[in-house]
């Protein structure tokens, strides 16, 4: 079998993110070796650094580069709620819309036997340390899909002996929708939750 040359060996490298195909991997290597070889090195100079240098914040398994995450070590924040969440861009989004200031958790996925990923693995232990000292509310944020779905029903019936207030994020209809476009499920969840004005 042929050995792949170098370039082969970059396109397949760049394959490994999400949304980029051989096309779109062949694009940016080009672009970089015709056009910016030096924002290639400096890509590829941070790019190592991030990975060897970013890990988990020791409380809400965040990413970051400290011990503790921003986040966490922010005295200013609420010490009484938190949020849950399965993703740290969950974390990005939810901070961007400055709607929330409170703590966080990050699951780093769902339960999900198929793919190997069971209490352990998405942290429930270390959820529920961490409720224990002085958490009042808990508010679940993660996706409605079937697996989400058994996570939070997993996690309210974990967290129900420490007698926590547990709430959903609202879902449904988003601001702006127009009913004939919004499909059967989201109006479904959009009518079971809807409350009174």
């Amino acid at each position: 079998m042929k050995e792949q040359t170098l370039i082969e060996q970059v396109i397949d490298a760049f394959r490994c993110l999400p949304g980029v195909g051989p096309k779109s991997a062949q694009r940016m290597l080009l672009h970089l070796l015709e056009r910016d070889r030096e924002g290639g090195r400096h890509l590829a100079r941070i790019l190592s650094e991030a990975i060897e240098k970013i890990g988990h914040c020791k409380s809400c398994r965040n990413l970051t580069e400290a011990e503790l995450c921003e986040i966490c070590s922010d005295g200013n924040r609420g010490s009484t709620i938190m949020c849950v969440v399965e993703a740290p861009s969950d974390v990005i989004a939810i901070e961007q819309s400055l709607s929330y200031r409170g703590q966080y958790f990050v699951l780093m996925g769902t339960l999900s036997p198929i793919d190997g990923r069971g209490p352990d693995e998405i942290g429930i232990d270390h959820l529920i340390r961490r409720c224990e000292s002085g958490i009042q509310e808990i508010i679940l944020a993660v996706s409605s899909t079937v697996e989400g779905e058994a996570t939070a029903h997993y996690i309210a019936e974990a967290l129900k002996p420490l007698n926590i207030t547990i709430s959903r994020l609202a879902q449904g209809i988003p601001l702006g929708g127009e009913l004939e476009y919004v499909d059967g499920g989201t109006l479904s969840h959009a009518f079971e939750g809807r409350k009174s004005i």
